[in-house]
């Protein structure tokens, strides 16, 4: 009991507020959203390309309002910025449920995209500002374990759910967000951080801030690495559920389902152990045997006509996931001025733009070449992105001086 106390009081009550929301909501988003490639080809006209282009357009939104929302929140405050896009965010899984056209589909999927990209980098950045510099691996390690342990629970109910109605999980979604906001709102506004925010040094606009990202030569660098990877990563949540269907067609739903749970359940189980092993090490290292990994996870899907072959490739494909992710945000953490956390991990999204080609690319080349020639493309993509991580790296040295190395004294 002590230890658990101990641990409560080593982080802010707003970083456990965001800790324990992000496994209700992602449990709720994932009940949804990796079935939306499955629910719009059984229930629209749509061909296969037309539904990557459309779920595709959410990332494109969010490549840019990922920017602009973390401007916006180092501008005005981290408070209503979250508020705000969450409570859209709320009435956009409620149009999924009632949708018909697929315009409508496209335009709501866009609005969910600036959503999410309005409320993730702004939500990080918050859990920074009220975290100590030698203790933030820490909290994006319990962040990214946080949203695994939603994604483990999500995708079985969300096919539970589905059976009785195609749009009983979107419905379930909304009403699970809205709770979720109200409850946020309460614990902000008691937790007083509208003092924190009026703790900002100097003024930020939209103009210095996009000067400052602009001349961050290693900066824009990791973002073409993120943009590879991320057309790669985003099969997993789109295309991968098709293929699923074309190469196991017996249960093929509830075979996703389950390659969602075995994802989110070896983040949980792995999360600490790889922590351990890469705070001795630089986040490019962890970057590039993780994406080398990424890589053999796609071989394995594109060879995979069982359910073992599946899940095997799956692990491997997450082991990849693990390393990426937390040494990610600890580089951009790392890279940021103080007072453009906002900005920076906003501009990360700009990345996104590979979560727009990927669905898109993916489903045409499903359509036309089969699995196979999809995920052979998108390993070779990612092991282009460690070259581009690793010229970030030398910018980074040559513009500073120093290597951006993970602090080894920090542990989850």
């Amino acid at each position: 009991m002590d230890r658990v106390k101990g641990l409560l009081r080593e982080f802010h009550p707003i970083v456990w507020s965001l800790v324990v929301g992000t496994v209700f909501v992602r449990a709720a988003s994932s009940m949804s959203m990796p079935f939306l490639f499955l629910y719009l080809s059984n229930h629209t006209g749509m061909d296969l390309g037309t539904i990557g282009l459309t779920i595709g357009a959410g990332a494109l939104a969010g490549t840019v309002g990922g920017f602009i929302g973390g401007t916006l929140s180092d501008m005005f405050g981290r408070r209503r910025v979250m508020l705000g896009a969450l409570y859209v965010w709320t009435l956009v899984f409620v149009g999924f449920a009632f949708g018909k056209s697929p315009l409508f589909f496209l335009l709501v999927n866009v609005v969910g995209g600036l959503c999410r990209s309005f409320y993730e980098p702004v939500s990080q950045a918050l859990m920074a500002d009220v975290t100590p510099p030698e203790k933030r691996y820490r909290v994006f390690g319990l962040r990214y374990t946080a949203i695994n342990v939603g994604v483990a629970v999500g995708p079985i109910v969300g096919a539970m759910l589905a059976m009785t109605s195609a749009a009983l999980p979107f419905l379930m979604t909304a009403v699970i967000y809205l709770v979720y906001v109200i409850s946020l709102q309460v614990m902000l506004n008691v937790f007083g951080i509208k003092q924190i925010e009026g703790q900002k040094k100097e003024p930020v606009s939209f103009q210095r801030a996009l000067e400052v990202v602009v001349r961050d030569k290693a900066f824009r660098l990791y973002m073409v690495a993120g943009t590879l990877g991320a057309i790669g990563y985003s099969q997993m949540s789109t295309t991968l559920a098709k293929f699923t269907e074309m190469a196991v067609p017996d249960g093929a739903k509830l075979l996703f389902a389950i390659l969602m749970s075995v994802n989110a359940i070896v983040v949980v189980l792995m999360q600490m152990p790889l922590t351990r092993w890469a705070e001795n090490k630089t986040p490019l290292t962890s970057i590039v045997v993780g994406n080398a990994l990424y890589a053999l996870g796609d071989l394995g899907y594109a060879f995979a006509h069982s359910w073992v072959m599946f899940i095997v490739a799956m692990v491997v494909f997450t082991i990849g996931e693990i390393l990426t992710f937390t040494a990610s945000d600890v580089l951009i953490d790392r890279m940021a001025p103080e007072n453009m956390r906002g900005t920076y991990y906003g501009a990360k999204s700009f990345s996104n733009l590979g979560q727009f080609i990927g669905p898109w690319m993916g489903g045409i080349l499903l359509a036309s070449y089969g699995g196979p020639v999809l995920f052979g493309v998108v390993a070779v993509l990612s092991m282009t992105s460690s070259l581009f991580q690793w010229a970030g790296q030398r910018a980074y040295q040559q513009h500073t001086g120093k290597s951006i190395n993970i602090a080894r004294n920090a542990s989850l």
